[in-house]
């Protein structure tokens, strides 16, 4: 049930055992079932990648909680249950339980388990929650009658995978950029103000310096090309083998494509259909993809087997996914996965916490302070 309305409709009002829709016509679908007066007609549901059902204000979430009574069975499917901490599984949970296992209200689920961690002392408003001790164990027990977790390598035929670590230092003047804003919170380049006003913030700019550039008020400032030569020699390293490259910010993209279109290469974004036809189909030999679009199981494994990490995402879930594009059933080679990493900058914090599959906002936030203090 995907395509334009009609397409949908039709699809519907089709006899078959499976039906197929995607997550963001959840909402279509409820809303036209109600608005014809029609019986929601499907008995049992499956959610893949629940986690994107983890957002409890979200339209596709409500839209399935409203026609949750109907359904006699229902089972979802993740790898990462819990991208940004336990308070995801709330959600996850009740829309499969109805709210049995964890509360039919957040509120009370936040005071059950957690305790605030951050909070704005004027208004009393909680930016952020921390586990109380024992919570987690409790929370996995609440759930462990209806939950069961395998792991891919125990069940699956999967391919051999290696996880490579590359390191690029600033020079003396780039690390004093660097420092400067570490400490300060405000920088100026090239006559341009730079503020970081939290340490969220923070990390975002410092990761940019760390990939070789930063957003300014009117524009992009260039601090570096250590990753570039990096990335560079990596490709050469590949020696005409396809390459695909995960990149973080835009500017980090349009750098990717000018230093290689420059030296001779042709590297063309992951974006359409025909963009992953002609990558499966060898055709490619450098691609770009973002992970914030990388999509959950896009099959894209038998186009290449060496992924490198030229920036980094702090989201474990999108991180995990990224990967799985190319380390997945169906990949014949060995996967390397190269992580092109700045020494001595947030980018180790985030590596560290991404392999330790630790990482949340919090996580990053507290590394930053970390370096601050």
């Amino acid at each position: 049930m995907t395509g334009n309305v009609r397409c949908r409709i039709a699809a519907l009002n089709t006899a078959a055992d499976v039906y197929v829709i995607n997550r963001e016509n959840i909402k279509w679908l409820v809303d036209y079932l109600e608005k014809n007066r029609m019986p929601w007609p499907f008995d049992f549901v499956v959610i893949d990648e629940l986690s994107s059902f983890k957002n409890w204000k979200a339209q596709r979430f409500k839209a399935l909680k409203k026609v949750r009574p109907f359904i006699q069975r229902m089972v979802g499917l993740t790898g990462t249950p819990v991208p940004k901490g336990l308070m995801d599984l709330w959600a996850e949970v009740g829309i499969i339980d109805r709210g049995k296992r964890l509360g039919r209200f957040i509120g009370k689920f936040r005071e059950t388990y957690f305790k605030p961690r951050a909070m704005n002392p004027y208004t009393g408003v909680v930016f952020d929650y921390i586990p109380l001790p024992g919570a987690e164990q409790k929370i996995y027990e609440c759930i462990s009658d209806i939950t069961i977790s395998m792991k891919s390598m125990d069940y699956l035929d999967m391919p051999e995978k290696i996880s490579v670590k590359h390191e690029v230092e600033m020079d003396s003047d780039e690390r004093a950029l660097y420092d400067e804003m570490k400490k300060e919170l405000v920088l100026a380049i090239d006559g341009e103000v730079i503020d970081a006003a939290n340490a969220a913030v923070l990390s975002g700019k410092l990761q940019q310096m760390a990939n070789g550039g930063l957003y300014a008020n009117d524009g992009f400032v260039r601090i570096h090309d250590r990753k570039l030569d990096m990335l560079e020699d990596l490709i050469e390293e590949a020696n005409g083998q396809s390459v695909l490259i995960a990149y973080w910010y835009q500017h980090d993209r349009e750098r990717i494509m000018e230093r290689l279109t420059h030296i001779g290469y042709k590297p063309r974004e992951m974006k359409s259909c025909k963009d992953i036809e002609d990558w499966n189909a060898g055709k490619i030999q450098i691609a770009l993809i973002s992970p914030a679009s990388a999509g959950h199981g896009l099959n894209i494994q038998k186009g290449g087997h060496i992924l490198i990490w030229y920036s980094l995402c702090w989201s474990l879930e999108m991180y995990e996914q990224t990967c799985a594009r190319l380390w997945r059933q169906g990949q014949k080679n060995v996967v390397t996965i190269h992580h092109i990493v700045c020494k001595g900058t947030v980018d180790t914090d985030v590596l560290a916490a991404l392999e330790s599959k630790s990482s949340t906002q919090q996580n990053l936030i507290d590394a930053v302070k970390a370096h601050l203090t």
